[in-house]
């Protein structure tokens, strides 16, 4: 038994054109500027949110001035429109510190919130969760970034927000991204294998991860995080989709594969809490009303966990 995704995961929804050639466009982007839209991200990773956590609040661009500001980033084009971020300054991100909301727990409301992108990134249209997306990923890439690795010297952004440039040997550098696996184990059945990590909160469950290694490629990556981290072996490995994860750098490449329930479960020390194999019907039930099932609290929406969980669970 095999299955697909039954919807893009929420992050990987984008739909205005990022194309690279804009980016060196200095006279095109001067003549998108006075209409562009313009969204703030704070030091936490949060924006403002409205419409019951479904639509960015963005700015209009004048606001910032006569131009991109040299912490700008394009996000993208469409119809026309030019989006943008802006980075917060230290001193406004006190103002937006109230408005926090932890990201397995959020509560939309019909008042404007600032929210990270786990919070909402699930609740956000196709336009916003791109953007929001793309934005986070950048601000995290250059807060890093701001030294040469060759020589040291200091690092200015470039091509708008999509190039750092060493002020000192003229080195370009470009948004690093870290690739990861993230694999649903299932008997072939009417079990998944479902596992808490070190540090989660009680109850809470969701697949199996890992980084991939130099040298490795993403099935032999699957078959030994989950050696590792459970202690079992894996067969039918099977590609089900990708998303971005830019907490910090992260594309989270999804597969499934299938394993045997009677095989023991090994849990690796300091990593993962407990892991269990559970029934279809309880998968279900849990998704359908959180915390109906006793010990197992899902992950939330934003992440491809829940939609390789959701998609698993869909099957008849």
């Amino acid at each position: 038994m095999s299955f697909e995704l039954v919807e893009l995961p929420a992050l990987s929804r984008f739909t205005v054109d990022r194309r690279e050639l804009l980016r060196n466009d200095a006279e095109r982007l001067g003549q998108l500027w006075p209409k562009a839209r313009v969204i703030t991200v704070d030091t936490r990773g949060r924006t403002l949110v409205a419409d019951r956590a479904s639509r960015l609040v963005d700015r209009p661009a004048t606001e910032f001035g006569d131009g991109p500001p040299d912490d700008a980033v394009l996000l993208g084009e469409q119809d026309g429109v030019a989006y943008w971020a802006v980075p917060l300054a230290e001193d406004e991100t006190d103002v937006a510190a109230s408005s926090g909301r932890a990201w397995f727990a959020v509560e939309p409301t019909d008042e404007p919130q600032w929210l990270d992108l786990r919070a909402c990134g699930a609740l956000l249209d196709d336009t916003g969760a791109g953007l929001f997306t793309s934005a986070v990923a950048l601000f995290h890439w250059h807060r890093s970034a701001k030294f040469c690795a060759v020589c040291g010297g200091g690092q200015e952004s470039a091509k708008s927000g999509w190039a750092r440039v060493c002020s000192q040997c003229g080195r370009e550098e470009y948004p690093r991204t870290d690739a990861a696996v993230i694999c649903l184990v299932h008997d072939g059945a009417d079990q998944v294998l479902l596992a808490r990590g070190e540090g989660w909160p009680e109850g809470r469950y969701s697949v199996l991860a890992g980084f991939v290694e130099a040298g490795e490629s993403l099935e032999a990556c699957v078959a030994r995080e989950i050696e590792e981290e459970v202690g079992v072996g894996v067969s039918d490995i099977r590609y089900l989709g990708s998303q971005p994860w830019p907490f910090p750098r992260s594309l989270m490449v999804g597969f499934q594969a299938v394993a045997d329930p009677a095989e023991p479960l090994r849990l690796a020390d300091g990593e993962i809490a407990q892991a269990k194999w559970v029934s279809r019907a309880d998968v279900r039930q849990a998704l359908e009303v959180s915390g109906s099932v006793p010990d197992l609290l899902l992950t939330p929406g934003a992440s491809i966990a829940y939609r390789m969980i959701q998609s698993w669970a869909a099957v008849d």
